[in-house]
């Protein structure tokens, strides 16, 4: 499970450093793509299982084609290096908008890297959006 908030920063080499808590979910491989305006970060396993449920989606005529040839395209694999850092393909890095400062979440099934000025409006939304599941839920 990811959780936590942490920020960190881009090196020249397009690199980050993972959490030390996300880093033994990691540690074989990972999987990198674009998602809602950040980069998700799966397991292999992760990954696996939005691609089928996407998949699913497609078959079910409820998306196109197109989102699973996205989602696929633009994945890539990662591996911590010895420090713990992972390289983002320019091309994702570019999608996110990711330049220096950034924020990695936990988002419970993959971790997010945001731009920390995108993250920062994106909380203010979630935080209210979590208020408002809370009072209308009971939780």
């Amino acid at each position: 499970m990811f959780v936590g908030t942490f920020e960190h920063a881009l090196d020249g080499k397009g690199r980050v450093v993972l959490p030390v808590a996300f880093r033994h979910q990691l540690a074989e491989r990972g999987i990198v793509s674009q998602y809602q305006g950040c980069l998700g970060l799966w397991t292999e396993d992760g990954f696996a299982d939005v691609a089928a449920r996407l998949t699913e989606k497609v078959r079910a005529g409820l998306v196109t084609q197109n989102a699973v040839r996205a989602l696929a395209a633009d994945a890539a694999e990662v591996r911590p290096d010895s420090q713990g850092r992972v390289f983002l393909p320019q091309r994702l890095r570019d999608y996110a908008g990711l330049e220096r400062d950034v924020v990695i979440i936990g988002a419970v099934d993959r971790a997010e890297i945001w731009n920390a000025d995108r993250w920062r409006t994106v909380r203010t939304e979630a935080d209210e959006t979590l208020l408002a599941a809370v009072n209308d839920l009971g939780i």
